[in-house]
Formats: structure tokens, sequence, C-alpha cells
């Protein structure tokens, strides 16, 4: 009764924590489309928006298509539409606001669409911060201790970092904690229903449609149902298989309808230099190695508080066993799955990003370890959110992509080289860059949106207008979070205790 009392004031910190963390990221995001990852998304949605179609033939004509041509001959992309699909609404209003605001030049009107496009991740980045709190909230975590789970996870994880680019794995790290959500939000004493998991396949589903790869979350959901419900949670479990499966099975129909066969799942044979990415030729120990040991990918390098919610996964278990296995299996299936891929760095990006959808499930573990742990690992949390945010930090003041083209990266061979160490070379042109007196070409120097407009040619006041107005939001939800926080936080006021049989004067 304690906790369904307190779960109007969740959903008012939930939605205030959204509301902050997504003002405060699009003041952050880059908003610029630059890898092939991204272009293509670009390019997809706005065939969605335009056409209702998914064929870009707008990248061969730019000559960036990343692709296969379809049996009608069009070129289609090799991920699934839903992550085009969904940013839709992004693109129509950024077609909006480059129309009715001034100060946008005709040479700046793609690049203003693109940065309204990007601004889908700070969106998506921003729910699932916000999931976090949710999640831990509803699972018996204090909420002082689920909300600061949730700012350490926001701000000091590569959820940060990937909130100002386009990348699709804030949009799967959203879905896949939805699923959890849907699934273990009713408490541990209450059996996961039909229509929970019929919910939380559809989430999954989803995830699929955005890169199929994400099939490998499926399992992992199944078995912390049962290990939750033991022969309760069967019915569901199958339940949450089955929706899943109907999704994975459409996406099969299209791979069979597009490309003649349900196997093709439309990527090229081979990318730069011939090299075939899309394959499990790495050695495991060296995709190990790389996620976990590397300077430039190692997930406790790029999430240090992960240190800290590793140990505090255990406790988890204590609160609900669905969560627990959910913070600790997944983030081993994905790690085991993307050691062994090709190219398991994940292209052009910062850090470990084929990890950061299972980051934020790792990190609930922070949560009974904020609450239970004693003055020492309250600090040792701090110290490695400050680490975390520094880390983030450097990746986004410069383009992670103009410190890696240059042969720091890749070999000539395509192969990752695994003495990059973007935290020293990216420090390094930051340092370069404060110190010069001349501006970086576009696309070059500091990668923030108004500065990467600027230089496109937007009007200064149009930019502090927007820039303005993001902070403003960004600082009256922050306020409203911390009055919310604080009101939760004080001890209610009691009267004086009731005396059984207490005499009367009537006596």
């Amino acid at each position: 009764m304690g906790a369904e009392s307190h779960r109007p004031s969740n959903l008012r910190i939930f939605i205030l924590l959204f509301l902050f963390l997504n003002s405060a990221y699009l003041v952050t995001s880059s908003g610029r489309v630059r890898t092939i990852d991204e272009v293509i998304v670009d390019l997809e949605a706005e065939s969605l928006a335009t056409h209702g179609s998914t064929s870009v033939p707008q990248a061969v004509a730019m000559n960036s298509f990343y692709g296969k041509i379809d049996r009608e001959g069009k070129p289609q992309a090799p991920y699934g539409a839903a992550q085009a699909a969904l940013v839709v609404p992004w693109y129509v209003l950024g077609r909006v606001l480059r129309a009715v605001v001034p100060g946008i030049p005709s040479a700046a009107r793609d690049l203003a669409l693109d940065a309204v496009v990007t601004a889908s991740s700070a969106t998506f980045a921003a729910l699932a911060g916000a999931l976090v709190f949710l999640l831990l909230a509803r699972a018996g975590i204090a909420v002082g201790a689920a909300a600061a789970a949730s700012l350490i996870v926001s701000f000091s994880t590569p959820l940060f970092a990937y909130s100002s680019w386009f990348f699709s794995e804030p949009l799967t790290a959203t879905l896949l904690l939805g699923a959890a959500l849907v699934l273990f939000s009713e408490g541990a004493s209450v059996s996961v229903s039909l229509e929970r998991a019929a919910q939380a396949g559809v989430l999954l589903g989803v995830a699929m449609w955005v890169r199929p790869t994400h099939l490998i979350a499926v399992p992992v959901f199944l078995l912390a149902i049962l290990v939750r419900d033991r022969s309760r949670g069967l019915v569901s479990a199958c339940v949450l298989a089955v929706v899943a499966g109907v999704f994975g099975g459409a996406y099969l129909l299209r791979n069979q309808m597009l490309f003649g066969n349900f196997l093709d799942f439309g990527y090229p044979a081979a990318a730069e230099g011939g090299k075939q990415l899309n394959t499990f030729e790495t050695p495991l120990a060296t995709g190990l190695f790389g996620f976990l040991l590397s300077p430039g990918k190692s997930v406790v390098l790029f999430a240090p508080p992960l240190l800290i919610a590793l140990p505090g996964i255990f406790r988890l278990a204590r609160f609900d066993r669905g969560l627990a296995v959910l913070a600790g299996i997944a983030p081993i299936s994905y790690l085991v799955f993307y050691a062994r891929y090709t190219q398991w760095e994940g292209g052009y990006s910062f850090g470990p990003r084929y990890l950061l959808p299972v980051i934020p499930l790792a990190a609930l573990g922070l949560g009974p370890m904020l609450e239970q742990g004693g003055r020492w690992i309250r600090r040792l949390a701090v110290a490695m959110a400050v680490a975390g945010f520094l880390v983030q930090a450097i990746g986004m003041s410069t383009s992670f992509l103009e410190d890696q083209a240059n042969g720091s990266y890749y070999d000539e061979h395509w192969n990752y080289r695994m003495s990059y160490a973007p935290l020293i070379s990216q420090s390094e042109r930051l340092i370069h860059y404060l110190g010069s007196d001349s501006p970086a070409p576009i696309g070059l120097g500091f990668d923030r949106w108004f500065v990467f407009l600027a230089k496109g040619g937007v009007s200064p006041a149009t930019l502090s207008c927007g820039l303005l107005l993001e902070c403003f939001a960004a600082m009256a939800a922050g306020w409203l979070l911390a009055s919310e926080l604080r009101n939760r936080a004080r001890p209610v006021a009691q009267g004086p205790p009731m005396i059984a049989n207490q005499p009367t004067d009537g006596r």
C-alpha cells in the first residue's frame, strides 16, 4: 500500500527527470549527421516522410550508399525501418522550423533540418535515463538513490555522449528498459501478466526492427521471467516469445520481399577496402580484450560507474530477481556476441558503441549500492561519476570522426588499431582548438550544434534564442525536479501517538 501511494510522485519525478535530461541533452547535441550509419537512416526517414518508401536513392546520388539494391532495383538500407519511422516526427518538425524560423539561409536549410533530426537521440537518451529511475523506484529502491543512479547513468556513461549523435543505440536502450519496466513494474510479489508480456514482446520486436541483432536480448528476457516467477511465468514467457517472434518473422518476410532470401538482411558483401564486416571472424579473446581493456573501447574506461554497479546486481536480486537477471545476463550476452563480430568496434564511433543499449541495464545495480552502501561507497560513486562525466565531455567536445579519419583508428586493411586512445588524442585536439586564434572550418573544431550552424550561416540571433530557450527549459525542469526530490526526502510530520483506553475527563 505504501509503495502504491508513492506512484504518482514517482511518475512526477520521472517526467521531470525526462524534461530536464531532454533539455540538457538538446543543449549539448552535435546537430550533425556524419557517419554512414547516421546518413543512411537520416535519408531513410526522409524517404518515409516524403514518399512513404524505405528506399534511399538520395544516398546513391550523394555517393554515400551503404546497403543493397532490392529486387525492383531500388537501393535499400541494411537496417530495419523502426528508427527511421520513429524519427519521422522530428523530420517533419525540422521542415516546419526551417520554413518559419528567420535567419536560416537557403544554403543552411539542410544543416538545420539535420540538427532537428539529430535531436531525436537527445529525447531517446533522456527517456532511457528517466526509465532507470522509474525501474529502480518501482522495485523498492529509495527515491533519492534511484534518482542519483539515474543521473549518474545519464551523465557519466556513453548514454550522454550518444545523446548528441544520430546513432540507434539510445533508442534501443530505451526499448530494452521499457520492456523491463512493463514486465517488472508491479513489484516482485506480482507475477508477470499476459498483457504485460505481450507489451514487452512488442518493444523487443521494435528493437529487432531497429537492428535485427537485438534478437539476442529476447532469450535473456525470457530467462528473467522464468527465474522471477518460475512455473507461474511459463505462459507469460511463451506470450513474449510469440509476440517477439512475430516481429522477427515479419523481418524475415521483409528480407524475402526485398532481396529474395529470408536470410539476406541487405548488408553489402563488403565495405571499405573490400573487407567483410558482417561476419563473426574476430577471435573471442581479441573482442573481449577490446571491450574490457583497450584504451579506445573499454566499457570500464568509458563507463566507470559500472565498477560500482556490477556488485550491486547481487543486491538488486533481493528487490527483484527478474531485474537482476536482466542487469547481469544481458550485458554478458551482448559482450560475448559482439566480441566475435568482425566489426566489433562499431565502425567510426566513440567508445563501446554496441554495448551502449545494455549499459543502463547493468547500471541498475547502482540503485541498491547507493541506498545500502556506506559512506565510502557513495564517495566512490561520486568519484566514478565525475570520471565518467569527464570521459563523455572529452568525446563530445570535438568530432570523434575528425579524430579517427586520419589513420589512427583503422590500419591500411581497415582493421581497428588497439592502440587508439581517444581520451588522449581528443584532449590534445581540444587543447589545440582552445588555443587557436583562427576558427576551424565547418565540420571541424567544437562539436556542438550552435557552433556548427553558425559556421553554416545561420543567424546568431536565431541560434542565441534557441540556445537560451533550451537552457531555460533545463534550469526550470532541474529546479522543479530538485524541489520534488526535497519534498520526498522531508520526513512526514506526525501527531502525538494515540494511547488505547486513555481515560477522559468524563470518567
